[in-house]
């Protein structure tokens, strides 16, 4: 790079001192703006005081009417943790945008009073001249002055895989690095002012949608208090009509919601998503927000980027063109070893080429412990591990006497040395100058292209064209030596996960940076793109979101090619518009935006900014493809475990409220066969456990097929099945033992029955319907399959909680304390015949529902 005379001026001195101070003084600090956020209390008293929360509350302040101390700390445990925890996802997910600050150096060379020095980043003012060397973070806008050898990587901003080597004048964005060189720059806009404060901005504007989890389960919540509440009012006033005292009544209409409400819904949902979670951590995706896990089984679209995700991110050398022929290169990664494939006196050439092409270049394959890795540029990396395999070495660096480094308008690089001049860049920036051998190059260029490779052109001169850091080219300067094909291969699991995208009716598209050429060969390579797929750039999308919805989603798969920002949060916006569920992968700071916009955003967790990772839901701890694909099956095995352990729950509230409907009905000529106390330990206690262990249950074989567009947790069939079939069966099973028993004690309709006699008949309710839901979580395990058709042991965790209850259930009936307490006792023979028959009857009934249930389906297809 050339200085100019303005430059120089700049460089003998910068600003002074007390220049530097005014203008700190006038302008401010060189910082990010704060983030205004919701202070941390508000988010947790949030937590705690939603619809769901008020309704346990008010399960926990009956329990303390009632004398039950330890079952109302129980329930405020319940709320407590579920609460704290739910505010320590959102807390941290929320300020992703903050960690944009962090991205800013602390320290600063620059150059004041003539002298250099060291300041904080934040006292950087408009007009200082910093000093910049390879492995610095630019800390604020800049105008490039003068530089040697020097590289940026813009990927985090821009998208864009390989660092660009700017020229003298151009614009360097704050929160980028330095890669390579070193150079002067002027500091042209501070703080608020830079270009990375307007995706600080974009950030801030993106709001985190509601997962699917998260509405539907506040449509559930608003239907259970509507149930409960008119259920509850319904019977506080047939109490009062049957001559129950004001405040008696109103405490048992309010005993009646409370016993309505499965009080272990919120824990087992937590759980069953942090087991989830748990199982994704092993698959190399860490969720960030534990909705996510459940949202990614919704997820019907991803837009995932290219590099490192769908390919490797390792550029190698594959074959080298020479005009005696090609030569074949084989080997794995950087690792210098490998295999060279050709004739003779293509070999040669090939070192020869080889030698020339990496003296130009400064990257380097380095082994750090037992691997080798990139230090510098991936694609100069890969001229270096070229020439390692083929035997050669570059020019000593003492030898070379001059360097011109690749800008993007010339699209070369050049070295002198002794005896003339080497240089690699495009072939058609180069080919022109070449004596000769350009139509055979141009041909050899086209077929490389054709399969994807990016090609760069090897040549040399006897003269020396390099002078005052410019290439001097004119026709026939150059010697053709090769050309280069280079590839970074796609990972070998992308395919099959992208077709088990497909099976999932999940559609894909590309969203990168890089040029579109290079993306739709990779996208096709791989099976991202379909023949009638989509190939656009980023300038090329319609302006209207709903347009540009339509134009995206397709089947077929579809590449956007040099994206922006605002392009990428454009683009999940248009896609969820159109009634999608949208991933969005991403590893720069220019992703946050999206990343918070998409219903999942995914970041890179070996490649990615840490602000990225801070925005997203998800992290992929490998940057594969195919954790994406995992994550997403898992997400949907969660999902189906909510409806599992919804079921389960809500057939027992069926049973539940049975006595209380049927006491009411008949004008308490049949008394209450439970109390609210047994109503909260049927929840809390028995049934705890199996829900708990059906949230956790492993994915099926099954859990990829079909779409997930349109979906509900909670559905028509899931109802009817709930309440029509089990809980139905489980009511008139619990009720036909508790009439059974008072019948045999001697009791007449319209009696009011002995307290031992009514005792009897309470806890022999209670154990039908105890080990009814024991039947029950069996029958739950599937949707559509019966007991006899799943593996006994396919859930053990299952076989143990239901152990459980059997030994909480004899408690609850035997040991006279706690018997007493809630209003039961130890059943009577007759009685332990109707809850040992409740089993065999549950899933009789189940197994029936399922068999018509699979034969109107088949019946539907003919």
């Amino acid at each position: 790079m050339t200085t100019s005379p303005h430059t120089a001026q700049l460089s003998a001195g910068g600003l002074s001192s007390t220049e530097a101070a005014q203008r700190l003084a006038a302008e401010g600090r060189n910082e990010l703006p704060v983030v205004r956020q919701t202070p941390p209390w508000r988010l947790l008293l949030a937590q705690m005081t939603h619809l769901f929360a008020l309704m346990l509350w008010a399960a926990a302040g009956l329990a303390v009417l009632a004398g039950l101390a330890p079952l109302a700390l129980a329930i405020v445990v319940i709320i407590v943790l579920n609460g704290v925890f739910a505010f320590a996802q959102e807390y941290r997910a929320d300020r992703a945008a903050q960690r944009l600050r962090d991205l800013l150096p602390a320290r600063v060379q620059v150059r004041r009073d003539g002298q250099l020095c060291t300041v904080d980043a934040a006292e950087l003012v408009r007009g200082d001249l910093v000093l910049l060397t390879a492995g610095d973070r630019i800390s604020a806008d800049l105008e490039l002055l003068s530089g040697h050898g020097l590289a940026v990587d813009e990927s985090m901003l821009t998208g864009e895989s390989k660092p660009v080597r700017p020229p003298a004048g151009a614009a360097l964005s704050a929160g980028t690095f330095v890669v390579q060189g070193e150079a002067e720059a002027t500091v042209v806009a501070i703080g608020g002012a830079t270009r990375l404060a307007g995706i600080q901005s974009l950030t801030e504007s993106a709001d985190r949608p509601d997962s699917p989890l998260t509405v539907e389960l506040h449509r559930l919540v608003r239907v259970i208090a509507v149930i409960a509440i008119a259920v509850g009012v319904s019977l506080a006033g047939v109490s009062l009509l049957l001559g129950l005292e004001l405040t008696k009544a109103l405490l048992f209409g309010v005993g009646v919601m409370v016993a309505l409400v499965p009080e272990g819904l919120l824990p087992t949902v937590t759980l069953s998503l942090a087991r989830g979670a748990q199982r994704m951590a092993h698959g190399n995706a860490l969720v960030r927000r534990l909705d996510a896990v459940e949202t990614l089984g919704a997820t019907t679209f991803v837009c995932t980027d290219k590099t490192g995700t769908l390919t490797m991110n390792q550029m190698s050398v594959q074959e080298v063109w020479t005009p005696a022929g090609s030569v074949l290169i084989k080997g794995e990664g950087y690792n210098p070893a490998g295999s060279a494939d050709g004739s003779a006196t293509a070999l040669e050439l090939a070192a020869e080429a080889a030698a020339a092409a990496v003296t130009c270049v400064r990257g380097r394959a380095v082994r750090k412990g037992d691997r080798w890795v990139a230090e510098g540029d991936p694609m100069e990396v890969a001229l270096d591990v070229l020439a390692r395999r083929l035997g050669t070495t570059p020019v000593e660096p003492g030898l070379v006497t001059q360097r011109v480094g690749f800008r993007s308008e010339t699209r070369y690089s050049a070295a002198g040395v002794p005896d003339g001049t080497l240089v690699i860049g495009a072939p058609d920036a180069l080919l022109s100058f070449c004596r000769a051998g350009a139509a055979e190059a141009t041909a050899a260029v086209e077929e490389l292209a054709g399969r994807g490779r990016r090609v760069l052109a090897v040549t040399r001169s006897t003269e020396q064209l390099v002078e005052d850091g410019q290439l001097t080219l004119a026709a026939d300067a150059l010697e053709l030596l090769a050309v280069v094909g280079l590839e970074d291969p796609p990972r070998t699991d992308v395919r099959p996960a992208l077709e088990a995208c497909r099976t999932a009716g999940v559609r894909i598209a590309m969203v990168t940076g890089d040029h579109a050429a290079t993306a739709s060969v990779i996208a096709r390579e791989v099976g991202l793109l379909l023949p009638g797929g989509l190939v656009v750039n980023g300038a090329e999308l319609p302006a209207g979101d709903e347009e540009l919805g339509v134009l995206l989603d397709r089947d077929e798969g579809v590449v956007v090619a040099r994206v922006t920002p605002a392009d990428k949060l454009r683009i999940a916006r248009a896609l969820r518009g159109r009634g999608h569920v949208v991933a969005m992968t991403g590893d720069g700071v220019n992703d946050a935006p999206a990343l918070r916009e998409a219903d999942v955003g995914v970041a890179m967790g070996a490649s990615g900014s840490d602000v990225a990772r801070a925005a997203a839901d998800l992290v992929l701890l490998d940057d594969h493809f195919a954790s994406i694909v995992t994550a997403i099956r898992l997400g949907r095995a969660t999902f189906s475990n909510v409806r599992r352990f919804l079921t389960y729950h809500l057939t027992d509230n069926v049973a539940e409220l049975a006595p209380f409907a049927v006491w009411a009905l008949t004008g308490s000529s049949i008394p209450l066969a439970i109390g609210v106390l047994q109503v909260l330990a049927l929840d809390i206690g028995t049934d705890m456990l199996p829900a708990v262990a059906l949230g956790i249950q492993a994915p099926g074989r099954h859990s990829l097929q079909g779409a997930a567009l349109h979906r509900r947790i909670v559905d028509r069939a899931l109802l009817f099945r709930a309440f029509a079939v089990l809980g139905a069966t489980e009511a008139l099973l619990s009720m036909g033992a508790f009439v059974t028993v008072l019948l045999a004690s001697g009791w007449r309709y319209g009696d009011e029955p002995s307290h031992a006699a009514l005792a009897v008949a309470s806890g022999t309710t209670f154990a039908v319907i105890a080990v009814g839901q024991m039947a029950n979580a069996f029958a739950c395990r599937s949707e559509t399959r019966p007991i006899t058709k799943l593996a006994p042991a396919g859930n053990r965790a299952l076989l143990v909680a239901v152990a459980a209850e059997l030994v909480l259930l004899f408690a609850f009936v035997g040991l006279p304390p706690l018997a007493d307490l809630l209003g039961g006792s130890w059943p009577s023979a007759t009685g332990w015949l109707w809850a040992v028959a409740a089993a065999p009857a549950i899933l009789l009934v189940d197994a029936t529902h399922k068999a018509v249930r699979a034969h109107s389906s088949k019946e539907k297809t003919r």
